[in-house]
């Protein structure tokens, strides 16, 4: 085996360690330094090479396990037959397997800390990566305006369906699928009247330049890439 393959083998396995034994901390004391510590010491990794691997510390801890829910999702959603259910159905049924084995405590913690103003914009930038990941499995291949368009709006779902499943007593969050079914059902309705919208002949005229403008965003090429770019 190569060295280097070995070596990210090794930290991968260590960052495991180090995230699975802080879980049970991170329940009682947040997403924070003490968490890190506790974590850093009962999993028997060094304290130097913990830090390496989470330089800072509890709000790491916090990216890395919502990163390990989209993993986990995406490999539920590969070992599921999705070919029956219609595409919003696909997509309620993306975001149930990703709050399956979510823990409600410590997605509590992490939504507290991302709320935080210096840690919003990561925060909103892990639910993206959220929304992201369904549509990827779920073989999207749009690759202009519509990439950003439905991981847009599918963030705002998924933030208002976690938000409302946070507060869920019902019987196997029963209330939440049934939000997150008005949710779905509100975008498909708007979708429709926009559809509606674009066949009348004097709004297609008003919007063609516009349109035109907006047929040239390009979805991202790579991560150095972000947010896109406008084909010149």
């Amino acid at each position: 085996m190569d060295d280097n393959n070995t070596s990210e083998t090794s930290m991968d396995a260590a960052k495991t360690l180090i995230l699975n034994a802080a879980l049970p901390h991170a329940a009682f004391d947040g997403w924070s330094e003490s968490t890190f510590a506790a974590a850093s010491t009962d999993s028997g990794v060094a304290s130097g090479l913990a830090r390496a691997l989470f330089p800072r510390g509890g709000i790491d801890l916090a990216v890395a396990y919502h990163q390990s829910g989209d993993g986990a999702m995406t490999e539920a959603i590969a070992a599921t037959d999705l070919t029956a259910l219609r595409y919003t159905d696909r997509v309620a049924q993306a975001i149930k397997l990703r709050l399956a084995d979510a823990d409600k405590e410590l997605v509590r913690r992490g939504t507290t800390l991302f709320s935080l103003p210096h840690h919003a914009p990561e925060g909103a930038k892990l639910i993206w990566g959220t929304a992201d990941a369904i549509w990827k499995a779920l073989g999207d291949t749009s690759n202009d305006l519509n990439w950003y368009s439905k991981r847009a709006t599918l963030s705002a779902i998924y933030s208002a369906t976690v938000l409302f499943w946070l507060g869920d007593q019902s019987d196997g969050n029963a209330d939440t699928w049934a939000f997150l079914q008005r949710r779905l059902a509100n975008v498909t309705q708007f979708e429709k009247t926009k559809a509606a919208v674009m066949r009348n002949p004097i709004a297609k005229a008003l919007l063609s330049g516009p349109l035109k403008l907006m047929k040239k965003i390009r979805a991202p090429q790579s991560a150095a890439d972000l947010p896109g770019h406008h084909k010149s």
